[in-house]
């Protein structure tokens, strides 16, 4: 039987600074097997951690999260409940996240995992997500779910690592300055990898320089005789290596650069796939990626750097790199239609910035015609831009020449830059709202159609994405044939 995630014992030891006075009558005989913050996911066994929020208040479902069999509840030191059993376990504290942060640093503290951080502007989570999956053929796991990747999802993420974990990937994310100091000094990662420094959240810096050194806080929490992993092809990797400081450093390079002690040596790009023959510190390996684009060779550098230092298998992990697909929002492919001239759908909707942009139109662009099948790119508001929005919108228009895209659907106000830069034969209609985006593509889509739909989370592209999914196959025959 496994161990518990958290013994009653270890969890009041933990928190000893953050419960209030009288905290040492409180019950230490029970266990826990996960830590939630939302009773929506919430599994028995469970502590639910009441966190309060601008909109939502953890607090006013307490009661819930024990119908749902929470073992116990992180609470404010006010909350009280007459609809709680009398042998409900209540912890209350000064401060709810900074219980669970204190929670989320005593689980890094007991922990003998090697531990690798991830960061950079585009990339993070998939390498996070291949990461475990490629470290999985070595030994145990723990990986932080989805993209909890701020201050709330990484001291949530540690508290979720069992003592028993061989290897645990965090990955840490960042709008402005000193954030990522915080987090690294929580998870305190032997390795940390930087994916790439590209233009994501740039309104929030003075320039690249800036953001680049922000980036590069990761290495702060570094423990000692610690590993940076960096991309080598970088206009600002010498900066990056410089503040990695006494880190031993490993550099990645799709492009090559014998520099690098993580480099390809022949790379094929396929529709579906990357073929890639690759110098790995010094070993050789051949490998497939199960995601197309040059993008994601890069991060399958990374990745296997990461495993050969941490002393995993390589050649498994290179193994594991064929059976990865594209995560929900990130690359994922979807068949609309039953027959074999289906619409193919590229979700790329999670997000999105220039760097992001320009390699999934890169990827679009390596899709075959077949038939009177089009390459189609759906761009929504890529956010955060700053004063130079409006022109970065409008140099997508070089990448889509370059990458051969025949058909360019824009919604939004920025992305009408874009669509004013486009040459009449690429230019399809701008729109201001996802549903006559979605009136568009029922009227406009035919037969072997590749469709990739992307931009920032806020310009709802994954609503365009849902409705696409949700449309009947009969709907979209009619709206091929139309």
């Amino acid at each position: 039987m496994a161990n518990p995630l958290w013994k009653g014992s270890q969890v009041i030891a933990a928190l000893a600074a953050h419960l209030v006075e009288g905290s040492e009558t409180l019950s230490r005989d029970w266990i826990a097997n996960g830590v939630s913050i939302d009773t929506r996911d919430l599994k028995a066994g469970d502590i639910f951690v009441a966190l309060p929020g601008e909109n939502v208040d953890g607090h006013d479902y307490v009661e819930a999260a024990f119908e749902a069999g929470a073992t116990a509840a992180l609470v404010r030191p006010d909350f009280a409940s007459d609809k709680l059993s009398a042998k409900a376990v209540v912890l209350p504290v000064l401060d709810v996240l900074g219980a669970l942060e204190a929670l989320g640093r005593a689980a890094r503290a007991r922990s003998q995992a090697h531990i690798i951080g991830v960061t950079g502007s585009v990339g993070k989570t998939s390498v996070k997500e291949t990461l475990a999956v490629a470290l999985a053929k070595s030994g145990t796991v723990h990986a932080s779910e989805r993209s909890f990747n701020n201050h709330i999802g990484v001291p949530l993420s540690l508290a979720r690592l069992s003592a028993e974990a061989d290897f645990a990937v965090f990955e840490l994310g960042m709008n402005h300055a000193g954030e990522l100091t915080d987090l690294a000094d929580m998870v305190r990662p032997h390795c940390a990898i930087i994916t790439t420094i590209g233009t994501a959240h740039i309104e929030n810096f003075a320039d690249m320089t800036a953001l680049a050194r922000a980036k590069a806080e990761i290495f702060s929490g570094l423990v000692e005789r610690g590993t940076a992993i960096l991309p080598r092809d970088n206009a600002h990797y010498e900066a990056l290596k410089q503040a990695a400081g006494k880190a031993h450093v490993i550099a990645f390079s799709a492009e090559g650069d014998p520099q690098a002690q993580a480099m390809t040596a022949q790379v094929k790009l396929h529709d579906t796939c990357s073929c890639v023959t690759a110098h790995i510190l010094g070993q050789d390996v051949i490998y497939k990626i199960g995601t197309p684009g040059a993008h994601h060779v890069a991060n399958s550098l990374a990745v296997l750097a990461a495993v050969q230092n941490a002393g995993a298998d390589l050649a498994l992990a290179a193994l594991s790199l064929a059976d990865h697909e594209g995560l929900s929002g990130r690359g994922r492919r979807y068949r609309l239609g039953e027959d074999e001239a289906a619409i193919t759908l590229i979700d790329e909707s999670y997000n999105a910035n220039p760097t992001s942009m320009a390699a999934a139109l890169k990827a679009l662009g390596l899709a075959p015609r077949l038939g009177r099948g089009r390459r189609i790119a759906v761009l929504g508001d890529m956010a955060e831009l700053g004063k130079d929005a409006p022109a970065l919108h409008a140099a997508l228009a070089q990448t889509i020449e370059q990458a051969d895209i025949d058909l360019v659907l824009t919604c939004g106000e920025l992305m009408v830059h874009l669509h004013n830069h486009l040459p009449p034969g690429r230019m399809g209609p701008h729109v201001g709202t996802t549903e006559e985006m979605m009136e568009s593509l029922n009227r406009d889509l035919r037969a072997n159609d590749v469709v990739m739909v992307k931009g920032s989370h806020s310009s709802g592209m994954g609503k365009l994405v849902d409705a696409l999914l949700e449309t009947s196959a009969a709907e979209i025959k009619k709206a091929r044939v139309g």
